[in-house]
């Protein structure tokens, strides 16, 4: 990453009911690749998120 850019994360909520799964991409780069996370992942990923187990040290 570049000094002054940040990474953007763009999720696709909208998939999780009809497919189970959550799509992420990076914003900035629309027609570049696409991580399909399973649904139950991406919930934990997101609590430990929330519950401070990524913090970098």
């Amino acid at each position: 990453m570049e000094c002054g850019q940040s990474p953007e994360v763009e999720v696709a909520t909208n998939l999780v009911a009809s497919h189970g799964t959550v799509p992420v991409r990076d914003s900035k780069v629309s027609s570049g690749p696409v991580l399909s996370v399973p649904a139950a992942a991406f919930s934990s990923f997101v609590e430990g998120v929330k519950a401070g187990g990524f913090r970098s040290a």
